[in-house]
């Protein structure tokens, strides 16, 4: 399987006062940093969604992408567009705010989607991460074939990242490491 990441930091970051998320320091260094660091060496590939800020995402040295219109449309918008600009079959999205994101994250996902297919021979479209504290669904590896469903989606006013996996045959994967899931939602303090 080739597949690209998708690093989704297009947020307006309402949760931390407007900030960009993704460029928020984290034990010295901005969380994207972190993701990226994680991710990079389980992919092909990797791309950044972001929106805003984007020279200095830029320096990050990995191709860039934005949402298709200004809207902030969530998750699901930061997936269209990495899947429109990526080349491989495959797309993993995971959210810049999540700096210990799993080491194995892409290998279990790519796992339980040949095993379901093996036992339900037909193919399973989506894995899901989940763990002891729910579903994780931007933690999430798909077909780019997807694409022109998603946009779809997308037209109608949809947003809600769960409705459109729901809609698919997918698969839930589950990690033990709650902590790996961990999302940075607040300005951390002055001594990070």
């Amino acid at each position: 399987m080739q597949i690209t990441a998708v690093i989704l930091a297009g947020g307006r970051g309402t949760r931390m006062g407007g900030a960009d998320k993704g460029l928020v320091s984290y034990q010295g260094k901005p969380l994207v940093a972190h993701v990226l660091e994680r991710i990079q060496p389980q992919v092909d590939h990797v791309i950044i969604n972001a929106n805003r800020h984007l020279d200095q995402y830029q320096a990050f040295g990995v191709p860039l992408v934005t949402d298709d219109n200004d809207q902030f449309d969530g998750p699901l918008a930061g997936m269209q567009a990495g899947m429109r600009h990526a080349s491989t079959d495959w797309i993993l999205s995971v959210p810049c705010d999540s700096p210990l994101l799993p080491l194995d994250l892409v290998s279990r996902l790519c796992h339980a989607i040949r095993d379901a297919a093996a036992i339900n021979k037909t193919p399973t479209m989506l894995a899901i991460a989940r763990s002891a504290g729910g579903t994780h669904p931007v933690f999430c590896l798909m077909p780019r074939q997807l694409s022109a469903d998603l946009d779809a989606f997308l037209q109608q006013g949809q947003r809600r990242v769960s409705a459109w996996q729901a809609q698919h045959p997918h698969v839930f994967v589950s990690f033990e490491d709650e902590q790996a899931f961990t999302n940075i939602n607040h300005l951390p303090s002055h001594h990070d």
